[in-house]
């Protein structure tokens, strides 16, 4: 007989069968975490179907990751002060899980992923935020679009969307 999953009275950790897992941030407004769980099974439906082709486990398993780290449940916890460096690397992977989660042409809004990582008070990491999205496309992986147009994200002002880029597929 297994238990039920319950959490730690602190909220940080899930208690299944008695082993601890790190818990989803309770900040992530629930219409973006239910994109990212939904990508979350996704990826590890992904990882099942790659069986023998070690290509397309890996691949998988890249999806896993941003979506755990977007969640909050793999890289810094979400309970302690970020630093800069855990704030980049969540925003990185919470653009990459949403745009895998949506449609090939849909864009995400870079509040969207301030949203993710720094909920309640989020627009006091827009300009992190875009900075990740300026290394992102700088790699290829992200399109900084301004009224349906690709921009260049350092000289763009105003509102921004994030598409996927030449290089996401790779991901």
């Amino acid at each position: 007989m297994t238990d039920e999953p319950g959490l730690t009275e602190d909220g940080r950790h899930l208690v299944v069968d008695g082993r601890r897992w790190r818990a989803s941030d309770p900040a992530i407004p629930q219409g973006l975490r239910s994109e990212l769980v939904h990508e979350l099974m996704a990826a590890r439906r992904a990882v099942k179907a790659g069986g023998s082709d070690p290509e397309a486990v890996a691949a998988a398993r890249r999806r896993v990751q941003d979506a755990k780290v977007a969640l909050g449940e793999r890289g810094a916890p979400w309970w302690e002060p970020a630093t800069e460096a855990a704030v980049r690397s969540r925003a990185a992977a919470a653009a990459r899980a949403l745009l895998r989660h949506r449609p090939d042409g849909v864009t995400i809004c870079p509040s969207e992923v301030a949203r993710v990582v720094a909920s309640p008070g989020w627009r006091d990491t827009m300009d992190l935020v875009r900075t990740v999205a300026a290394e992102l496309a700088a790699a290829g992986q992200v399109v900084v679009r301004q009224r349906g147009r690709v921009v260049d994200p350092a000289t763009a002002r105003g509102p921004v969307r994030y598409g996927r880029g030449p290089g996401f597929v790779d991901l």
